[in-house]
């Protein structure tokens, strides 16, 4: 197939699942990056490069893909990947709604509940779907992304994707329609609370897991969120071999019965952090109050208590401000201080 009969492809943030997602398609369709300049300009100068868990591993010369800056880029795109940050959301909607032609199908591949719904109250006129990235990416230096856990994409299930699936399974990264994406959604949440954990350890995730301490943390801020989760009644979807409301007992577990169930859980490399962490390293704004603060501002509107995901949100504010590494035993204390019924 000629390059100009490829199906083309905006993805509009520039951060690891953006440049990752990107460096995987480009062979399969004509894909524009939408980000900042300086990142634009880093990867302009560099290329992009791939590489997973598995081996696999790609260098993507700059000429392969369009970088660009201006929004104005996603005009001619017949499909919109979105992979901003949670705060951009609205300013990138807006965006869209200048530029797109009509019809045109918008994926959500970001973290927390609510994106797909700030998007789709922008872009009346367009298909706007929900999306999951199961997998943590890092960017190790500029234009480098790594997969260094498992799992396949999922997407709000709908027939304007049906043309983009073949696609999407060609370039290695496929797309898993699901006709429960709030409940997946929850889950991923479930799962990204660990994300404050990582950040604040400083440690790659899969040694950060290995700790007990550390999944006890997480384990506290998982009974909150399942305890809200419940009192709104949402039911989060099953991602792992185990059913959500396990994982704290799961993670209680001493290191070698953890050891034996979570080799069947997720595959998880040496090399894999947290996009949290990542933002802490590079002196940028996390998304933490779309990950621990919307547990904590679910539990307030159910009238529950969540002060485990409280303070996971503002110590990572905090670090925001001043690094901080946490060990893992000053850190449980902290939390176990905190007064809480659950």
């Amino acid at each position: 197939m000629s390059a100009h009969a490829l199906p083309r492809i905006a993805i509009y943030g520039a951060g690891s699942v953006g440049g990752y997602l990107a460096a995987r398609l480009h062979e399969q369709a004509r894909v524009t990056c939408i980000g900042r300049r300086r990142v634009m300009d880093a990867w302009r100068l560099h290329g992009l490069d791939w590489s997973d868990l598995e081996g696999g591993h790609e260098h993507v010369a700059a000429r392969e893909v369009e970088l660009k800056a201006d929004p104005f880029a996603a005009a001619k795109a017949h499909l919109v990947l979105v992979t901003v940050k949670s705060a951009a959301t609205a300013t990138v909607a807006r965006e869209l709604a200048t530029v797109l032609a009509p019809g045109v199908p918008v994926v959500s591949f970001q973290n927390g509940l609510h994106n797909a719904a700030i998007l789709r109250e922008a872009l009346p006129g367009h298909p706007v779907l929900a999306g999951m990235v199961p997998f943590n990416v890092l960017q190790r230096v500029p234009g480098d992304f790594h997969q260094g856990s498992g799992g396949a994409l999922m997407v709000q299930a709908h027939e304007a994707l049906a043309a983009y699936l073949p696609l999407f399974a060609a370039a290695g990264v496929p797309l898993l329609p699901r006709q429960d994406m709030p409940a997946v959604l929850a889950a991923k949440l479930l799962l990204n609370l660990n994300n404050a954990l990582n950040a604040l350890s400083d440690l790659p995730l899969r040694e950060e897991l290995s700790q007990r301490a550390w999944r006890r943390c997480l384990a506290m801020a998982q009974r909150e969120a399942l305890a809200a989760f419940a009192a709104a009644g949402i039911r989060p979807a099953r991602l792992t071999p185990l059913p959500p409301r396990w994982l704290p007992r799961v993670l209680e577990l001493p290191d070698a019965g953890f050891r034996r169930i979570a080799s069947r859980m997720l595959a998880i490399d040496p090399l894999a952090r947290s996009s949290m962490w990542e933002d802490l390293q590079r002196g940028r704004p996390t998304e933490v109050d779309a990950i621990n603060g919307e547990i904590v501002r679910l539990a307030e509107r159910q009238h529950l208590p969540a002060p485990v995901n409280a303070r996971l949100v503002a110590l990572v504010h905090e670090a925001e401000q001043a690094p901080r590494r946490w060990d893992a035993a000053s850190l449980l204390h902290e939390l176990q201080r905190l007064p809480s019924p659950l």
